[in-house]
């Protein structure tokens, strides 16, 4: 089964009722008649934004109370490192919603995406935000990378990288350097494989952009010594440098 099909007529319907037992307002029947039967010809993407454009159609309430709304919506955390796209899946489209309209209310926004991202991912979500609020957003991702839940952890790094895969590209890392380096240094000892190929794929990037900033900070990194998990980034970072 292509991830694409997950999408289907029976997650419209099921979506549509987790929506409205939380959402009372919400259009259920012009939901879910706007996409049974149309999204097979669609590809992933695609089909996800179809879902999210009808979601916000049939909505009544404004965006800090769909939101609220959402927050009863997400059910248990994930209680593995990794397995978002595997249990979280059905989640993206909500995800997709906040990433269009989380400016609206950005304190919010970075709420429910710490929460978002313990189900699904808030990799996504979280770009916008930083890219309007780069610097109050990094200073909570400084919080995040500290934070018990890998997942939390994961994406204070992840969230930041200036080439993540299926986005636009971010600078923040150039733009806020200084909260960047403590980013990636506050994550540089994790055991989690995880977390570390995050870290090192988000050196990976800085080398494309900036190699000159990524060797800077390994060398202060080597400073104060090199663990095992400091070692794999490093050289995970640098796997494609001559």
């Amino acid at each position: 089964m292509k991830y694409k099909d997950y999408y289907n007529d029976g997650y419209i319907l099921e979506l549509s009722r987790k929506i409205f037992a939380v959402m009372p307002g919400f259009d259920e029947k012009t939901f879910s008649g706007s996409l049974v039967g149309r999204l097979d010809d669609k590809e992933l993407f695609a089909r996800i934004d179809c879902i999210t454009d009808a979601m916000q159609k049939c909505m009544a309430d404004g965006y800090p109370q769909n939101i609220e709304a959402f927050f009863h919506i997400l059910g248990p955390e994930l209680q593995q490192p990794e397995g978002m796209f595997n249990f979280g899946w059905w989640l993206w489209p909500i995800s997709r919603y906040v990433e269009r309209h989380g400016n609206e209310n950005w304190q919010l926004s970075l709420s429910f995406v710490k929460e978002l991202t313990k189900r699904f991912t808030g990799e996504f979500a979280i770009r916008p935000i930083l890219r309007e609020h780069p610097k109050e957003a990094m200073d909570e991702l400084i919080k995040w990378s500290l934070d018990e839940n890998v997942h939390v952890r994961r994406l204070a790094s992840e969230g930041v990288r200036i080439r993540l895969p299926w986005s636009q590209k971010l600078y923040v890392a150039l733009n806020e350097f200084e909260k960047y380096t403590v980013i990636l240094t506050n994550l540089k000892d994790s055991p989690e494989k995880f977390v570390q190929k995050s870290v090192g794929n988000n050196l990976n990037d800085l080398y494309k952009d900036a190699p000159e900033k990524a060797d800077f900070i390994i060398s202060q990194w080597e400073q104060s010594g090199q663990s095992k998990a400091q070692g794999w980034i490093i050289k995970h970072g640098r796997r494609n440098q001559k």
